[in-house]
């Protein structure tokens, strides 16, 4: 019999960091498929909740921000090519940084249709690779329609302002919990890994948790 494992991934859809740790939970994961049911939840956190609604232009973010240079940033983007080619994420060339609270109301709703992890990635590949605004409307209804979800339906989610409520008392409930930084993962409800782990550091922590069961 399968072993049930729930996994709560606290992450934004801004940070490439997320999109590589997603990836390599997911390589982990797989060769897990014969042994352990997995139940992914994603659950918001916003790195920029204040961000005006066009962005900002991501060389000016960095240096206003975390104080770095534009050589520094380059090198930051090429790291992170580098990662993500590792576990099968592409990066492009981000230009702007953006607000994510539409985003993350609409991967609420996609979790209540079964497509929330679809739509993560579609999100994340969407900005992080083709340097599509995650806080377009026309970008997140493009996204979930591309995962299978209806485009109107979205639209309707955006327009409304629906779940918002619940977006912000889940980011609530994991500041209070102390996470304060992203990607933070969850396992069991009682264990964290924090950052973008390589695909056999996650494949270690899994197995240790199992072991402990």
């Amino acid at each position: 019999m399968k072993r049930l494992l729930r996994i709560d991934f606290v992450s934004d859809v801004a940070c490439p960091w997320c999109a590589i740790a997603l990836s390599s939970l997911e390589l982990a994961l797989s060769h897990f498929d014969d042994t352990v049911d997995v139940e992914l939840v994603m659950h918001p956190f916003e790195l920029n909740p204040h961000m005006v609604d066009d962005g900002e232009p991501v060389i000016e973010y960095f240096e206003r921000k975390y104080g770095r240079t534009a050589e520094q940033v380059a090198q930051v983007q090429a790291e992170l090519r580098e990662r993500g080619a590792k576990v099968g994420f592409t990066f492009g060339q981000r230009s702007r940084v953006h607000n994510t609270f539409d985003a993350h109301r609409l991967l609420h709703w996609a979790g209540i249709k079964g497509k929330q992890v679809a739509l993560k990635r579609a999100l994340l590949q969407a900005y992080h690779g083709e340097d599509k605004a995650p806080g377009n409307r026309d970008v997140l209804v493009e996204a979930a329609e591309s995962v299978g979800l209806n485009g109107a339906d979205a639209r309707a989610v955006l327009q409304c302002n629906e779940y918002a409520l619940e977006v912000r008392k889940k980011e609530e409930k994991y500041q209070a919990m102390g996470i304060n930084s992203v990607p933070s993962i969850i396992f069991d409800d009682r264990y964290l890994v924090t950052g973008a782990r390589p695909v056999e550091s996650f494949e270690q922590a899994i197995k240790e948790i199992l072991a402990e069961r």
